[in-house]
């Protein structure tokens, strides 16, 4: 129960962001025992990889608070984040019990299980993010998205610390993230549809 909750909200967090869970589980791998990692996925916590992953960020970061290229990162990251979602959830797999996903590991030592598992809820967070986000910038006239893209940095290192650290808590988070996403989706098709209503009463009037 541990591991599927932890691997649920580190995979979930890359869906918003790849690089954040990646690097934190790094760090915490390398700098303390909150995430003792298989032999599998030690290379999360190499130095080489970390300075990666950061640069990686940095760039994410910059990337994504800039309307219009929001959205073409967000193309860019259709393969990333879900990739990221999987090695967060296959990683935080081996931090504990492999028995908690009730799965065991392969002969190669990655429960492939687990990272499917990861690949698809990160790709369903990273589809509400990429849906949501025009919506956004269209009612805010762009002012709103690098705020926007602020709070979902925020969200998604909270969401990976608490998967760490307070996996329990991922049973309110998680939810609240889904709820979040959908409603972005449902405001996005009101605003395609009273946009079509708006050009055919144009085209009524002339």
């Amino acid at each position: 129960m541990i591991a599927t909750l932890t691997g649920l909200g580190l995979s979930s967090a890359s869906g918003l962001n790849a690089y954040i869970p990646l690097l934190l589980v790094g760090l915490l791998a390398r700098f303390t025992d909150l995430v003792p990692l298989g032999s599998t996925w030690s290379w999360l916590e190499h130095p080489v990889t970390l300075v990666c992953l950061t640069v990686l960020l940095v760039v994410e970061f910059v990337a994504d608070k800039v309307p219009a290229l929001d959205s073409l990162n967000d193309a860019v990251q259709t393969v990333i984040r879900p990739s990221a979602g999987g090695v967060t959830f296959g990683a935080g797999a081996t931090s504990v019990e492999l028995s908690d996903l009730g799965a065991t590991a392969a002969a190669d030592g990655v429960d492939w299980s687990a990272v499917l598992a990861g690949g698809v809820v990160a790709l369903v967070f990273h589809v509400l993010k990429a849906v949501s986000r025009p919506v956004v910038n269209t009612l805010t006239g762009g002012v709103g998205g690098p705020v926007v893209s602020v709070i979902e940095d925020v969200v998604s290192a909270v969401t990976a610390v608490l998967a760490i650290v307070l996996p329990i808590l991922i049973l309110i988070v998680f939810p609240c993230m889904v709820l979040t996403g959908v409603w972005a989706v449902r405001r996005r098709r009101r605003l395609r549809a009273r946009r079509r209503e708006e050009r055919a009463a144009g085209r009524d009037v002339t």
